[in-house]
């Protein structure tokens, strides 16, 4: 197993955050939270939002828009724009580029440990192909009961892949996540597809498409293959 670090020979699981890693939901999702909101008389931008809300918990999400509408929402605001992201993901939702080629060339332990609810975790791999090569290792913030940029769902993660947190490369785009694998004692690379954050911690690598990581992890690059 090869990574381009000091910890290159004892890397034994990988583990994915969902949004914005995998499956390219940040703006679709953010574009049915920005339209949901104005609804309810909530201004807001796409690239706010996005600033704002990325990697963020939903709760966290809700209290924000709720300042700045100086009112609360409604207690159906959450379910409506759940209803709302699935209906979008369904008809737009695709893979990042390079998704599937990646998991489908890895040869050691990976999974998806993500701060968004299973339903729409599955969901998500499920309209863009990636759902059968990750049976049984969904790890949701909302199972384990934290929320980055806490480490708890990463250490959950590895503990359930039998790796320890120095044995695991995280591979993530928000800052939230990052700071969450960080905190976790693992290898983080950040997923960064346009310009880099620069609020990214120095010792982070950052990648602007997940084909990169087929030399960092060890995967030869290879086409979309089913799961065995």
């Amino acid at each position: 197993m090869r990574y381009a670090g000091p910890q290159a020979e004892r890397v034994k699981a990988i583990l994915f955050d969902c949004d914005g890693t995998l499956v390219d939901s940040e703006r679709l999702g953010n574009e049915v939270l920005v339209e949901h909101a104005a609804e309810h008389g909530v201004s807001v931008t796409v690239g706010e939002a996005m600033a704002l809300f990325r990697g963020g918990k939903m709760a966290d999400c809700v209290a924000a828009l709720e300042v700045r509408a100086g009112r609360a929402l409604p207690p159906s605001f959450v379910g409506e724009l759940r209803r709302r992201t699935a209906v979008a993901f369904r008809e737009r939702l695709r893979p990042m580029e390079g998704a599937l080629a990646l998991v489908s060339a890895l040869s050691i332990p990976f999974c998806v440990a993500s701060s968004g609810p299973r339903e729409k975790i599955e969901l998500s791999l499920s309209v863009t192909g990636l759902l059968p090569f990750f049976s049984g290792r969904i790890f949701s913030s909302y199972e384990v009961g934290t929320w980055k940029p806490d480490p708890g769902l990463f250490l959950h993660a590895a503990g359930a892949l039998g790796a320890r947190p120095s044995e695991c490369v995280v591979v993530e785009d928000s800052l939230p996540g990052i700071a969450a694998g960080l905190a976790a004692g693992m290898t983080v690379v950040a997923l960064q597809p346009e310009r880099s954050d620069e609020r990214i911690p120095d010792g982070v690598r950052v990648v602007r498409s997940l084909t990169e990581l087929h030399g960092v992890l060890g995967a030869p690059a290879a086409s979309p293959a089913r799961p065995g």
